[in-house]
């Protein structure tokens, strides 16, 4: 499995185009802006973007969702509690730079019985409220996509609409850092980490002392 990474929109948010090399599928995790490298890659090296998975509903994740659908012609899914925020991207937005004329518009949400495959890969979804109330993680066998729930050294934060500390304390300690200490975490900002290191030295701690 090939992962590559391309930081866009307006808080250089990680979109990650995740490729089984083998089948040559390949899924996009959360979707910022449109990005024209993307696309070029895909057509160049004759890939099929299945899914565009997105972690959870703040704007600074879905803005490029309509125009990366069409070009890639893949499936979008999103968690059902934060539709919510996508609908109504322009209460966020607004304060960020201007209104959104293209409202966000998906295929899926997730549910319980989601299966997510790349070729013999298969991922889970993982709920993961707190950030926001959908926020979900997307897990592989050895990585982890984990959107805005855990960053290196800390966490999404939580006085938005729909966040929630007590939430997130429990997705990341309950949840999250009982997967295996070698997973690597791929975020929605900043560079990847593990949940090794994040249970040693996550800033999480210090809302449970």
């Amino acid at each position: 499995m090939q992962i590559k990474t391309y930081i866009a929109g307006p808080f250089d948010a990680n979109n990650y185009l995740v490729i089984d090399e083998k089948s040559k599928e390949a899924m996009l995790v959360d979707c910022s802006a449109y990005v024209q490298e993307i696309v070029d890659y895909v057509k160049t090296n004759g890939l099929k973007v299945k899914y565009i998975l997105i972690t959870h509903g703040h704007f600074d994740h879905v803005l490029g969702i309509n125009r990366m659908k069409k070009a890639l012609n893949a499936e979008v899914y999103v968690p059902q509690e934060d539709v919510i925020l996508i609908e109504n991207i322009n209460e966020a937005s607004s304060h960020f730079g201007g209104e959104v004329a293209d409202i966000p518009v998906h295929d899926h949400v997730y549910s319980p019985d989601t299966k997510i495959t790349l070729g013999d890969e298969e991922f889970i979804i993982i709920k993961t409220p707190g950030h926001t109330e959908g926020g979900v993680c997307i897990k592989g066998h050895d990585v982890l996509f984990s959107g805005d729930t855990l960053f290196k050294g800390t966490f999404g934060r939580t006085d938005l609409f729909g966040g929630n500390i007590k939430k997130l304390v429990n997705s990341l300690t309950n949840v999250l850092f009982y997967l295996p200490d070698e997973m690597v975490v791929y975020p929605g900002h900043n560079e990847k980490t593990t949940i090794g290191y994040e249970k040693k030295f996550n800033d999480i701690f210090n809302y449970i002392k």
